[in-house]
This record gives structure tokens, C-alpha cells and sequence, in this order.
């Protein structure tokens, strides 16, 4: 494919030995507009709008719309333990298949896991059907999120990184609210039960259409930053080199271990909210609602936090401290909040028990929930959007961010494996409340001296070379040239070693 822009120079060094970056002039035009970063990252969250977005609207109801919420646990657990593994390896995936093939595959999985509920429904003894579908969504979900991952965090300049972040997750979860409106209206009339066919099809379409979105866009080594830099994209590893890779980024930029504990907390606070608060409090519709509310709140959240993590006046270390603080208190606020509701009920007590006796969007002791409810949508898109920035600050480079988002969701699956096992053998409330508020706490404790050793004001080019300085041979361009960043850093490497 022909390069769509013209080269106003190439990577030169500057004579302090330092290489700088190829500049490149962007097109213009609907092409320019179309292949700007931000539309690209638009598109990106549209497919997560309609595969993913549409996953958590259908889980935010609590079993996955169902009564006996035993089912959506278990495929949660096959879910999440095949996510999980896949997930290690799927920056490695990624960067030898590229984003967008990664982004296709790991789309397909959706449409078959809200079949399997579809199924649940018409055929009440299909459970194993629904849990073979949550383990094949596991591994496509990994390939999905390293590939969403390294994008959305290699397209921006390092001064807009925040601001992109809350372009997708604004986006992907509107899904997450158009999902909930559907279940809303298709249930309004439902007090008790199951979710409907009815919502079911139609999240089952929507996840068909997002599957095909990745064919619209466009190749990310064509894709022109705002200040005129590429992405730099591997051309054709091996899979030895990329396996190698993997190895590599961990060991030269170790500081990530500090971030997994936080990558483990950062799902686990959803099977008590979805299951253990909405879905053993509310009925149907009313938990149709409060799922709506719930995405709804991410949107505003991480525009909170886009605002604080982008200020341009201020450090970008600064920033990163500011941000941590006010997760810190959110989560605390939010739990202290929790925690008073959390004590008046158990599993055995009737309005669990008892689908008649549950809480409807009209009883007056609703109006306390939902805002509860609320701020739990609040905190869980401020810790995503933290999450994310750390990462994009430690980097520029695709596929080093690729295997640092494959680390994030397979820790993060982990630990959502282990909680909704806990939820599916009937763990106490309480406990499941516990494990939730340590753990998020216990999260960003340990992040706080990565913060403190590792975000910098700009990210140097050695930051983004790790893991292709097993590289023996040189990649080049289309025009024979070798790439600059590779040929940057076999020069350092010689410099630093000379048996090389």
C-alpha cells in the first residue's frame, strides 16, 4: 500500500547523538479527517461500544439478565480464567497478526456469548452451552483489549493521551447505556424474571455490527499523529522474537509489577456491585435502570479525569499525583457509602430471597441506591482512565504498549476469575464487599512509588525500545530504509556491549 502523505524529512541525529523523530505531513481533506487519531480511536470505541459495551450492560444487570444468577457467574469464571491466559500472550498476537486482524478476531466472541443466554432462555437446560461460550469470549475478549489497549494509547501526543482515553471510554460506554435503554424498555412491564428475547436479539445484532467496524479502519502505520510522528510499527516479527519480547519488556521496565495490584483490583469490585448490590436488590427493570445510570457515569468520570491527568500548566508528574489522590478518596468515599447498605442484608434474607419483595425505581428507598450506584460508575471509569494513563506515560510505542495492556487485562482477568468463583459458591456479601474495598485500596497503594520512580515529564526514546532490542537484523520501511527507532537503539546497544 502506498504511503498516504508525503516525508518532510527523515530521522536524523541532531549531533548530540540523539535520533530524531521522521516528521510527516498530515493529508487533507476528508482523508485527512478520516485518518485523523482521534476518528481512529472513535471507530475503536465503537466496536467496544457494540461488543464489549454491550457485554457489560448485559452483565450489569446481574447474572446476565437471568434470575438464577449461578449460570452468568460460572461462565464468568471459564470467561475470565481463558481471558486471563490469553491475555499474556496476546501482546505477542498483536504485534506479529497487527491491531487491526487482532481487533477482528477479537471481536467475534460477543455475539456468541449473548447467543448462549438467547439459547438460556428458550432452552432452560443449555448452562454448559452458555459456559463454553463465556471460555471462547475469553480468549477472543484478550485479543480484543491488547489490541484496543495499544492503540488507544500509542495514537496521541504524550500531552493528549488523557484526553483520548476519555474519547473511547466516553464512547464504549455508551454502549454500556444504549444496552441498558434497550433492556429498560423491552422490561418496563416486567417486575420479576428473566430479561426478554426480545433484548436479547437486539444486543445479539448490534454485537454482530460492531464485529464488523475494524474493516473501516484504517492501517495504524498510516495513521499521522498531531505533531506529525508515526506510529512505529514492527513489519512481520517472528513469533520467536516476539515471544522474546514479552520476556524483554518485563525485564527492562520492571516498575510495571507495582501497577499489578491494581491491574488485579481493577475488575473486581464489579461482581459485588453487579450481582451482590444490583442484582440481589432490584428487580428486572429497576436493575435495567440502574445499569443505564451506571455507564451513563463513566462518561463523566473520566471526562474528570481527562481534565486533571491533561492540564497543560502543570507537571505531568504532578498530574499523575493528583489524579491518584482523588481515586484514593473516591474509593474510600464510595465504600464507607456502601458499607452502610451492605450491612442490612445477607443472602438469606428476603428481599434476596424473594423476587417480590425486591426494590422498585418508584419505592422511596431507592433514591439512596442509584446515587450509590451512580458513584460506583464514577470511581470505576476514573481507576480505568488512571490505569490507562500510567501505562501511556511510560510509553510511545505500540507494541511495548501492547504487551503492557496483554499484562493489565491478564491480571485483571485473574483476579475476576477468583471473585465471581467466590460469587458462584455463595461467599457471603460481606466478605465479597471486604475483599472488594481492600483490595482497591491495597491497588493503589502499591502504585503510588511506580508513580513516584517511573512517570516523567516526557517519555525518552530508550523508554520505547525495550522490546525490540533483541533484534538482530534491522526492520526497514517500505523504501528500504531501516527504521529509526530499532536503529537507534542497536547503536545504544553497541555502545553499552560490545559483544554484540
Amino acid at each position: 500500500m502506498a504511503d498516504p502523505v508525503d516525508k518532510t524529512h527523515r530521522g536524523s541525529d541532531d549531533g548530540s547523538g540523539t535520533t530524531q523523530p521522521e516528521i510527516f505531513e498530515r493529508p487533507k481533506g476528508f482523508r485527512g479527517r478520516f485518518m485523523h487519531p482521534a476518528t481512529q480511536v472513535a471507530l475503536l470505541a465503537f466496536v467496544c461500544f457494540m461488543c464489549p459495551g454491550l457485554y457489560n450492560s448485559l452483565t450489569g444487570l446481574g447474572g446476565g439478565g437471568q434470575v438464577d444468577e449461578t449460570t452468568g457467574a460460572n461462565a464468568n469464571v471459564a470467561l475470565y480464567s481463558t481471558f486471563s491466559v490469553m491475555s499474556f500472550f496476546a501482546g505477542s498476537v498483536n504485534n506479529k497478526l497487527g491491531p487491526r486482524l487482532t481487533l477482528q478476531l477479537g471481536s467475534l466472541g460477543y455475539g456468541l456469548y449473548i447467543a448462549g443466554f438467547l439459547v438460556l432462555n428458550i432452552h432452560p437446560h443449555a448452562k454448559a452451552f452458555v459456559i463454553a461460550a463465556g471460555a471462547v469470549l475469553g480468549l477472543c475478549a484478550g485479543l480484543l483489549w491488547t489490541a484496543q489497549g495499544s492503540l488507544m494509547m500509542a495514537y496521541p501526543t504524550e500531552g493528549d493521551k488523557a484526553k483520548f482515553i476519555a474519547i473511547f471510554w466516553a464512547i464504549f460506554n455508551l454502549g454500556g447505556v444504549v444496552g441498558a435503554a434497550v433492556a429498560f424498555g423491552t422490561n418496563f412491564h416486567t417486575t420479576a424474571g428473566n430479561v426478554q428475547n426480545g433484548t436479547y436479539i437486539a444486543f445479539l445484532v448490534l454485537t454482530i455490527v460492531g464485529a464488523c467496524i475494524p474493516f473501516l479502519m484504517t492501517n495504524p502505520g498510516n495513521v499521522i499523529r498531531t505533531d506529525g510522528s508515526k506510529l512505529r510499527i514492527m513489519r512481520n516479527p517472528s513469533w520467536k522474537v516476539e515471544l522474546m519480547g514479552l520476556y524483554v519488556a518485563l525485564k527492562k521496565d520492571p516498575m510495571i509489577v507495582l501497577l499489578f495490584p491494581m491491574f488485579f483490583a481493577s475488575n473486581w469490585f464489579y461482581t459485588w456491585q453487579f450481582n451482590d448490590f444490583n442484582g440481589a436488590l432490584f428487580n428486572i427493570r429497576t436493575r435495567s435502570l440502574n445499569s443505564m445510570l451506571y455507564w451513563s457515569s463513566q462518561i463523566v468520570g473520566s471526562l474528570i479525569m481527562a481534565v486533571v491527568l491533561d492540564r497543560k500548566n502543570v507537571s505531568r508528574r504532578t498530574r499523575a499525583y493528583a489524579g491518584w489522590l482523588i481515586v484514593l478518596v473516591t474509593v474510600f468515599v464510595v465504600h464507607g457509602w456502601a458499607y452502610h447498605y451492605q450491612r442490612e442484608y445477607t443472602r438469606a434474607s428476603p428481599i434476596v430471597t424473594d423476587q417480590t419483595q425486591r426494590i422498585d425505581f418508584t419505592d422511596k428507598r431507592y433514591d439512596g441506591r442509584v446515587f450509590l450506584y451512580i458513584f460506583f460508575g464514577l470511581l470505576d471509569a476514573m481507576w480505568q482512565t488512571m490505569a490507562y494513563w500510567i501505562m501511556g506515560a511510560m510509553s510511545n510505542d505500540p507494541s511495548k504498549l501492547a504487551y503492557f495492556a496483554g499484562f493489565y487485562k491478564s491480571i485483571q482477568s485473574a483476579g475476576v476469575a477468583g471473585v465471581w468463583r467466590a460469587d458462584a459458591i455463595l461467599t457471603p456479601f460481606m466478605d465479597m464487599f471486604a475483599s472488594t474495598w481492600a483490595l482497591s485500596a491495597a491497588g493503589l497503594i502499591f502504585a503510588l512509588p511506580m508513580i513516584h520512580l517511573r512517570v516523567k515529564d516526557t517519555t525518552a526514546l530508550e523508554d520505547e525500545l525495550v522490546a525490540r532490542r533483541i533484534m538482530t537484523r534491522m526492520p526497514v520501511d517500505k523504501d528500504g530504509i531501516p527504521l529509526t527507532d530499532v536503529a537507534a537503539a542497536a547503536t545504544e546497544d553497541k555502545g553499552n556491549d560490545g559483544n554484540q
